[in-house]
Protein backbone atom coordinates (compact mmCIF):
# COMPACT_ATOMS: atom_id res chain seq x y z
CA UNK A 1 0.00 0.00 0.00
CA UNK A 2 1.42 3.42 -0.95
CA UNK A 3 1.17 6.50 1.16
CA UNK A 4 0.36 9.90 -0.25
CA UNK A 5 2.30 12.94 0.76
CA UNK A 6 0.68 16.17 1.89
CA UNK A 7 1.60 17.84 -1.42
CA UNK A 8 -0.27 15.35 -3.56
CA UNK A 9 -3.95 15.93 -4.19
CA UNK A 10 -6.54 13.30 -4.67
CA UNK A 11 -8.02 13.60 -8.17
CA UNK A 12 -11.54 14.96 -8.05
CA UNK A 13 -14.08 12.26 -8.70
CA UNK A 14 -16.70 13.03 -11.30
CA UNK A 15 -19.42 12.68 -8.68
CA UNK A 16 -17.91 15.34 -6.39
CA UNK A 17 -19.80 18.65 -6.53
CA UNK A 18 -18.14 21.68 -8.10
CA UNK A 19 -18.11 25.09 -6.49
CA UNK A 20 -20.78 27.38 -7.97
CA UNK A 21 -18.14 29.99 -8.87
CA UNK A 22 -16.25 27.44 -10.94
CA UNK A 23 -19.42 26.31 -12.70
CA UNK A 24 -20.44 29.89 -13.52
CA UNK A 25 -16.95 30.72 -14.77
CA UNK A 26 -16.99 27.75 -17.14
CA UNK A 27 -20.50 28.56 -18.33
CA UNK A 28 -19.65 32.20 -19.03
CA UNK A 29 -16.51 31.24 -20.91
CA UNK A 30 -18.37 28.73 -23.07
CA UNK A 31 -21.16 31.15 -23.86
CA UNK A 32 -18.78 34.00 -24.66
CA UNK A 33 -20.55 36.17 -22.10
CA UNK A 34 -17.33 37.37 -20.51
CA UNK A 35 -16.01 38.63 -23.86
CA UNK A 36 -19.34 40.29 -24.66
CA UNK A 37 -19.36 42.06 -21.30
CA UNK A 38 -15.74 43.11 -21.82
CA UNK A 39 -16.36 44.59 -25.24
CA UNK A 40 -19.44 46.46 -24.01
CA UNK A 41 -17.42 47.91 -21.14
CA UNK A 42 -14.65 48.88 -23.55
CA UNK A 43 -17.11 50.59 -25.91
CA UNK A 44 -18.59 52.53 -23.01
CA UNK A 45 -15.14 53.51 -21.74
CA UNK A 46 -14.11 54.62 -25.23
CA UNK A 47 -17.11 56.95 -25.45
CA UNK A 48 -16.02 58.53 -22.19
CA UNK A 49 -12.26 58.72 -22.91
CA UNK A 50 -12.24 59.72 -26.59
CA UNK A 51 -12.32 63.38 -27.60
CA UNK A 52 -15.86 64.50 -28.41
CA UNK A 53 -14.87 65.36 -31.99
CA UNK A 54 -14.11 61.71 -32.86
CA UNK A 55 -16.66 59.81 -30.76
CA UNK A 56 -19.17 59.41 -33.57
CA UNK A 57 -16.61 58.35 -36.14
CA UNK A 58 -14.53 55.91 -34.11
CA UNK A 59 -14.92 52.65 -32.27
CA UNK A 60 -12.65 50.46 -30.15
CA UNK A 61 -11.53 47.07 -31.36
CA UNK A 62 -9.63 44.46 -29.40
CA UNK A 63 -6.78 44.78 -26.93
CA UNK A 64 -3.70 42.70 -27.69
CA UNK A 65 -0.52 42.94 -25.63
CA UNK A 66 -1.74 46.18 -24.09
CA UNK A 67 -2.47 47.89 -27.41
CA UNK A 68 -6.05 48.90 -28.16
CA UNK A 69 -6.95 48.93 -31.84
CA UNK A 70 -9.19 51.89 -32.61
CA UNK A 71 -11.06 52.10 -35.89
CA UNK A 72 -11.71 55.56 -37.34
CA UNK A 73 -13.60 56.62 -40.45
CA UNK A 74 -11.17 59.25 -41.77
CA UNK A 75 -7.39 59.73 -41.82
CA UNK A 76 -7.76 63.18 -40.22
CA UNK A 77 -9.11 61.44 -37.12
CA UNK A 78 -5.98 59.28 -36.99
CA UNK A 79 -3.90 62.44 -36.67
CA UNK A 80 -6.23 63.98 -34.11
CA UNK A 81 -6.14 60.86 -31.95
CA UNK A 82 -2.35 60.95 -32.18
CA UNK A 83 -2.39 64.35 -30.47
CA UNK A 84 -4.65 63.07 -27.67
CA UNK A 85 -3.11 59.60 -27.35
CA UNK A 86 -1.47 60.00 -23.91
CA UNK A 87 -4.59 61.54 -22.36
CA UNK A 88 -6.85 58.87 -23.87
CA UNK A 89 -4.65 56.03 -22.62
CA UNK A 90 -4.47 57.57 -19.14
CA UNK A 91 -8.26 57.93 -19.02
CA UNK A 92 -8.85 54.37 -20.24
CA UNK A 93 -6.46 53.09 -17.55
CA UNK A 94 -8.54 54.91 -14.93
CA UNK A 95 -11.84 53.57 -16.25
CA UNK A 96 -10.67 50.01 -17.03
CA UNK A 97 -7.61 49.23 -14.88
CA UNK A 98 -7.90 45.47 -15.50
CA UNK A 99 -7.64 45.89 -19.28
CA UNK A 100 -3.95 46.86 -19.01
CA UNK A 101 -4.14 49.25 -21.97
CA UNK A 102 -0.76 50.92 -22.53
CA UNK A 103 -1.23 52.33 -26.03
CA UNK A 104 -3.68 52.78 -28.88
CA UNK A 105 -3.24 52.07 -32.58
CA UNK A 106 -5.54 53.70 -35.10
CA UNK A 107 -6.78 51.97 -38.22
CA UNK A 108 -9.02 53.22 -41.00
CA UNK A 109 -12.46 51.69 -41.37
CA UNK A 110 -14.93 53.70 -43.48
CA UNK A 111 -17.95 52.62 -41.41
CA UNK A 112 -16.33 53.15 -38.00
CA UNK A 113 -18.69 54.52 -35.38
CA UNK A 114 -21.81 54.05 -37.46
CA UNK A 115 -24.62 52.01 -36.02
CA UNK A 116 -26.76 49.79 -38.19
Amino acid sequence: MTTTTMNQRRPQASSDPLAIGRVMSRLMARAGYDREQGSAALASAWQEAAPESVRGSSQPGSVRRGVLDVFVSHSAHVQELGFHKAAIVARLQQILPDSRITSIRCRLLPDAGRTV
